[in-house]
């Protein structure tokens, strides 16, 4: 118990450095829609769409390799040495090729101003670099630094975001002096370019910071290690590509098969099923270093099951509420109504990230066996399944193909990947009560949809008879961590 409580405690801090940055992410949403036309809007998906494939690409699974291999090798500067050089040789290597031919690529990608695409090949790049100090500072338990760098790396982006996108037109509007320069250079491009400013600006303040951690260590680069670690690491890029896809491709098909407009308006709404892609960070961030740091524990599988359980609970949890109140949430995160259209979207999204979730639990069981390739075949295997029920059913359904598509693809690797681990790291999981609290949660969830939108009185009834299942299945388990 006393293991699930330092757990609980890490994972809390890491949630505050995944839930503020992206609450403060949400938050902009709704002054991104407000500022920008649909049409604009999706110009600001595809950027963040093609920066989800870069950093997959670029740090090619080298983050969990360090995880796992700083657990088992003595030599913990060699590790860090080896690994940071790594990443840094290849993401120069990338930042001169991609600056070079940016003309080009940037017209292959769809983007009409070459600027956007230096923007993102530099924020890439600069974000690329860190990944090693923050991992670090994951597995050396420092989550308070952790959180604060990434902290302000979201108070840096926002603080611009409202700066250029609400505070600039004010002041011009009610002809507040400011310095020429700064209007000359809101005028002087699109307002959509002062949000990818705003994130080379902040991803260049945190590898100013982060950077003097890797010092703390030689230079002790061994190519046998690396050898080793990439043997490791690039199924896991693979599997992340593959992910992004699952996670990404739907927008980018919605854009080119039913138009640009329609694709912002299910993007806008997909970001209210961010409350569950919250969660899940912040138990990655917390459960990944403590995974491996706890695997030659006798107790070690009883705990990932223990885990899981409450993992479910929490995320459940967290979806009904989400549900029962999302005429509220849309209110105050979409702006426009023009967006409220794909709201039936959300509950379906919400419980494909749930599953997503479960399947990120069931996965330690290929990253603590070294079998990294199993987690690479079931990202394929999701991606496949992505790619071709949109191909064959956005231009039936629309929008509704990509929730749904999403739902079947992480249902689909949570299956897989349970019993195919099952063979190989047997993990006693509390399969009756995971499934009571997803079915339950689901019902509710479609019930007040349905059926109770806007009513209070059933939103409320709906948690408290949630809480209620939660404490008569988990009571003996409540009972004795509140003593301790």
């Amino acid at each position: 118990m006393s293991n699930l409580k330092r757990f609980f405690k890490d994972t809390i801090i890491y949630g505050i450095a995944a839930v503020l940055p992206r609450a403060i992410n949400i938050f902009l949403v709704k002054l991104h829609t407000s500022t920008l036309e649909a049409d604009k809007y999706a110009v600001n998906t595809d950027y963040y769409v093609y920066a989800a494939y870069f950093n997959a690409l670029l740090t090619y699974g080298m983050e969990t390799a360090f995880f796992r291999f700083f657990s088992k090798e003595k030599e913990k500067g060699k590790i860090v040495s080896t690994s940071f050089i790594s990443l840094l040789v290849t993401s120069l290597l990338f930042l001169i090729a991609m600056l070079f031919f940016s003309a080009t690529i940037s017209d292959f990608f769809g983007f009409k101003n070459p600027l956007f695409f230096k923007l993102l090949v530099w924020t890439i790049t600069l974000d690329t670099f860190v990944v090693v100090p923050y991992a670090y500072l994951r597995v050396a338990n420092k989550p308070m630094r952790f959180t604060i760098y990434k902290i302000l790396n979201i108070l840096i982006f926002a603080l611009l975001n409202v700066f250029f996108l609400w505070f600039v037109p004010y002041a011009i509007k009610h002809q507040i002096s400011l310095p020429s320069f700064i209007v000359e250079y809101y005028h002087s491009y699109p307002k959509v370019m002062h949000i990818f400013v705003a994130g080379t600006v902040a991803s260049a303040t945190t590898f100013l910071l982060l950077f003097p951690i890797v010092f703390k260590f030689k230079i002790d680069f061994d190519f046998q290690l690396l050898k080793k670690m990439l043997r490791y690491s690039l199924p896991i890029m693979v599997g992340s590509l593959a992910f992004v896809t699952n996670e990404n491709l739907d927008k980018l098909l919605l854009g080119d098969l039913i138009g640009k407009e329609q694709m912002g308006i299910y993007a806008a709404c997909y970001k209210l099923g961010v409350f569950m892609t919250l969660y899940i960070m912040a138990f990655r961030l917390g459960a990944e270093p403590f995974f491996f740091n706890h695997a030659d524990k006798n107790n070690a599988k009883e705990t990932y099951a223990k885990i899981l359980t409450w993992f479910t609970i929490l995320g459940a949890l967290f979806m009904l509420i989400v549900v029962v109140f999302i005429d509220i949430f849309a209110a105050v995160l979409l702006g426009k109504p023009e967006y409220f259209e794909a709201l039936q979207i959300v509950p379906i999204i919400l419980l494909a990230n749930l599953f997503l979730g479960i399947y990120n639990n069931l996965s330690i069981w290929y990253k603590l066996t070294d079998k990294t390739k199993y987690g690479m075949y079931f990202s394929v295997l999701g991606a496949m399944i992505t790619i071709v029920f949109n191909m064959l059913m956005i231009p039936k359904i629309g929008f509704m193909a990509s929730a749904w598509a999403t739902l079947i693809t992480y249902g689909c690797m949570m299956i897989v990947s349970y019993f195919i681990g099952k063979k190989h790291y047997p993990v006693p999981y509390q399969l009756k009560k995971v499934g009571c609290y997803v079915f339950f949660a689901t019902a509710l969830c479609g019930v007040s949809f349905s059926l109770f939108r806007e009513n209070s009185w059933f939103s409320i009834s709906a948690i408290f008879s949630y809480f209620g299942l939660v404490f008569l299945m988990e009571k003996p388990t409540i009972k004795q961590f509140l003593k301790r």
